[in-house]
């Protein structure tokens, strides 16, 4: 069984590495002329082909986590093909390769893509995505939401405060802080407006420049606005930056427990979290595409190729592996509109294409 295995993972990973080579080398195509346009537009501000290219490669990780499971559903139904048209799957069932310990088989190496999926959507892809996005803005302006910027909420023991983060600056810092401070009865406590901020390690933010207006606790007359201008305030919160970043950036290019973390910042303070919700049982349940896409390409090595049919077969994959990114992406979409359970809207593709590779299974392998 060793010389089984080492045949077929060897061939399947060779097949994949070079359908995923070929699908991020299209997409690396048509980021780089995108962005070629971008390099006319804020030439004068220094941005160039070098720094283009820079952020072109930064986003192939991301392209990367997405494609794995359409990669791996292509080149494992091209070996399985392969193998059941050159009568070598033949030899190896009469080899002892039955059909249970052929879908173990291929369980195990898609379980080893299940892992290397989470890794690059979890570690490399986050970090590669924020380090582009920062490089892109150090050379083409600020990255913002809308004309108003992002909008945060802490709830403190005391009161709590309604944060807007104007843009993201080029050095990481934040610009255009606004900070209304509200007490337990929803009444309009302070207001301090920033110039910068920084976020300091100890859960606090450095405030840069800042104008801060006192309102009286009660309807008093005696009691007057107190406003006051410093160079710096130390100000003491629960916002992290990767909060901040969901914020103000896409939340499907946070790490799982980052968006963990945000939803429960939400939902502490009262705030939907529905779509980061979606997004955070998508990352739990896309890397577990892997192992249906295995078992859907395992019927495949059953079939009775003609001379040149293979193509035909190869095709039909490449159409499932795209139907299956759609109809991800749809769900998500529809989720967030209906008010699905996130869980359910983030596992129904995989639960369909589970019902149809083990149908397929049962019904080519098995009966026939």
């Amino acid at each position: 069984m060793k010389t089984l295995r080492r045949l077929i993972y060897g061939e399947v990973i060779q097949s994949v590495a070079f359908v995923t080579l070929g699908f991020l080398a299209l997409f690396f195509f048509f980021d780089f002329v995108e962005e070629v346009k971008s390099v006319g537009r804020h030439y004068a501000t220094g941005y160039r082909l070098v720094h283009a290219l820079g952020y072109v490669s930064l986003m192939i990780p991301s392209h990367l986590y997405e494609l794995m499971p359409i990669a791996v559903l292509i080149g494992t139904i091209f070996v399985m093909s392969r193998l059941a048209q050159s009568s070598e799957y033949t030899i190896l069932r009469t080899s002892g390769l039955g059909p249970w310990r052929a879908l173990k088989t291929l369980l195990m190496l898609g379980l080893a893509f299940v892992v290397f999926t989470f890794a690059i959507g979890d570690y490399i892809s986050p970090a590669a995505d924020r380090t582009a996005q920062l490089l892109k803005v150090r050379y083409t302006g600020r990255i913002t939401v809308g004309q108003t910027g992002a909008w945060l909420k802490e709830k403190q023991l005391y009161g709590q405060f309604s944060v807007n983060v104007g843009e993201l600056g080029a050095d990481g810092n934040l610009k255009g802080i606004r900070i209304f401070e509200f007490d337990n009865r929803g009444l309009l406590l302070s207001m301090m407006l920033a110039e910068s901020a920084t976020l300091a390690e100890s859960d606090a933010w450095e405030l840069h420049h800042v104008q801060r207006t006192e309102f009286p606790a009660s309807d008093k007359p005696e009691e007057s606005v107190e406003r006051a201008e410093l160079d710096t305030l130390h100000w003491p919160n629960r916002i992290s930056a990767e909060m901040v970043s969901a914020a103000l950036l896409k939340p499907e290019r946070m790490s799982t427990y980052d968006l963990f973390q945000y939803i429960q910042h939400l939902q502490n303070n009262a705030q939907t979290a529905q779509r980061y919700e979606i997004e955070f049982w998508k990352k739990v349940f896309y890397p577990l595409s892997c192992l249906v896409m295995v078992v859907l390409a395992l019927p495949f090595a059953y079939l009775h190729f003609r001379s040149g049919s293979i193509t035909t077969y190869v095709f039909g994959g490449v159409m499932a592996g795209i139907s299956f990114f759609l109809l991800n992406n749809v769900f998500g979409y529809m989720g967030n509109l209906q008010n699905w359970q996130p869980w359910l809207t983030a596992a129904l593709p995989g639960l369909i294409y589970t019902v149809i590779s083990l149908t397929a299974f049962g019904w080519l392998v098995l009966r026939r």
